[in-house]
């Protein structure tokens, strides 16, 4: 008997002999290489370094001379791969050689098929996903953080922007900027196939345990747009991300903005209310772009983003009988169906007080492309807290907030139109309720596509008349806004007024 074996008795008596783990240890190196046979093909190829290393000898096609090819199959080396485990994987071959498989190609292939796996990274294939949505370039991306010391901004998304995509720059930044902060630096280094929902739950839990709920779910959204990218690519199977909302805490409501005319009962009562406020307002003292924003904000009831960023070549027709605001969609609220939407931008009828702003604001800032730029930088927008702190320093702090303007007009022109409505003998609320929504650029529920495009260009005569109301309403007998240019635009370091 060779040395290093046993000896047992197999099928029909034919004697087996097979090694042990006290044999395979005492094994030395020699002169040569040698080999100690298991069974079954399998055998322990012995090197003159004292490697040990299981290999297995079978037979498959035919050779260039018609015979069968014989090939050797490594599995590895001992004690790395047991006796037990390299049995395992005599087996798994014979079994393909069963199925009429060569078990050198099928190992290749599925060595290839898991470092494939493991190259599709969660990040890699989040990063795809992003570059397809955004139309941005990751490469050109780190390019440009890397010249400019890691920073970078959404404002500066031409450098990095290769073609036309649904996502606007904003969001596209805030998608990315997501990532990286809360979920790479857990998940992204992981094959994108190893991610199960429970990992995914634990991490989008630790953003949840800051106080982050909003985030989170929307964390949760953009993972399922990864997960669902990369079983269209052919990446993953599935998408654990797209049932975990139920196991997400609930989002908080969200908090009413404060306005003004909060707890006002009467029509008297609010623009009453409204108007002080102006009048406080407009007597602090400020750069004269940040008060004409204030009184255009209010004249239009719009977001405040979209007056922070109203360019001067969104404005039409302004020395005509029909000035019209129109503000691009991608720079409306909403997601980014909306904002890509063709016909989906919002279209604004100014009134007479509103042109006169604006005329009045061409004086300082006709020469810019935004109407209402920053103080440090005419080519940014206005920040978003500038008009909050005026209304702060007019004292209506926690009182009223620029978004509240638009609660204000909803509030005051809804009932206007009922009152009117009931008194021509009508019954329920009016008609221009709705059309007051466009103006809010509300879009009903289950409005889409061609329809809503419709919408928000509709019923422009009478939008024009409610916003030409509002706007008497709201400054009849007020200074005209020209009076605000060349005043001071801070007090003095001593003596009266404020520090």
């Amino acid at each position: 008997m060779v040395a290093g074996m046993v000896s047992g008795h197999g099928i029909h008596g034919i004697e087996v002999r097979m090694l042990n783990d006290a044999k395979i240890k005492a094994a030395k190196p020699r002169e040569k290489d040698y080999r100690l046979s298991d069974s079954g093909q399998l055998y322990l190829q012995v090197s003159r370094a004292g490697g040990r290393h299981w290999r297995m000898n079978y037979t498959y096609g035919l050779n260039a001379n018609g015979k069968p090819a014989q090939k050797t199959l490594a599995f590895g080396s001992y004690p790395a791969v047991s006796l037990l485990d390299a049995r395992k994987e005599r087996d798994a071959a014979k079994k393909l050689l069963r199925e009429g498989k060569d078990p050198a190609v099928e190992k290749r292939i599925a060595v290839k098929a898991r470092s494939e796996e493991h190259a599709n990274t969660f990040h890699l294939v989040a990063e795809r996903w992003f570059e397809l949505n955004s139309g941005w370039s990751m490469d050109k991306l780190r390019e440009y953080r890397a010249a400019h010391d890691g920073k970078w901004s959404h404002r500066t998304a031409r450098f990095w922007t290769v073609r036309p995509a649904p996502w606007s720059a904003i969001h596209s930044g805030d998608v990315i900027n997501s990532l990286e902060r809360d979920i790479f630096p857990h998940i992204g280094d992981l094959p994108i196939t190893a991610i199960k929902a429970p990992k995914l739950l634990s991490v989008l839990q630790k953003v949840e345990d800051r106080g982050a709920i909003e985030t989170a779910h929307r964390l949760r959204q953009r993972c399922a747009g990864v997960f669902a990218y990369g079983i269209g690519a052919g990446l993953c199977e599935a998408n654990p991300a797209a049932g975990l909302i139920a196991n997400l805490k609930d989002k908080p409501k969200a908090r009413k903005q404060p306005s003004i005319i909060d707890g006002k009962m009467s029509q008297d009562a609010r623009i009453i209310a409204v108007r002080q406020m102006m009048i406080d307002c407009e007597a602090e003292r400020c750069r004269a772009t940040t008060k004409l924003a204030l009184r255009f904000i209010a004249l239009t009831a719009v977001r405040p983003n979209e007056v922070h960023g109203a360019r001067w070549d969104e404005m039409h027709d302004l020395d005509g009988r029909e000035p019209t605001w129109i503000i691009p969609a991608a720079r409306m609220k909403g997601d980014e169906e909306r904002k890509s939407e063709a016909g989906g931008d919002h279209v604004v009828p100014l009134s007479r007080q509103a042109v006169d702003v604006l005329r009045a604001a061409r004086l300082v800032t006709g020469g810019m492309p935004l109407i209402f730029p920053g103080e440090r930088n005419p080519n940014r927008p206005m920040s978003e807290n500038t008009l909050r702190e005026l209304l702060i320093r007019g004292g209506y702090a926690g009182r009223h907030v620029p978004h509240g303007f638009r609660a204000a007009f909803s509030t005051y022109m809804n009932e206007r139109a009922d009152r009117v409505w009931i008194d021509t003998g009508n019954r329920g609320a009016s008609p221009d309720r709705a059309i007051i929504d466009l103006m809010l650029a509300h879009i009903p529920e289950g409005t889409s596509g061609s329809e809503g495009a419709y919408n928000r260009a509709a019923y422009m005569p009478r939008r024009r008349e409610l916003a030409q109301e509002w706007a008497d309403e709201l400054f009849n007998g007020f200074w005209e806004p020209e009076i605000h240019l060349g005043q001071p635009i801070r007090y003095a370091a001593t003596g009266p007024g404020r520090g």
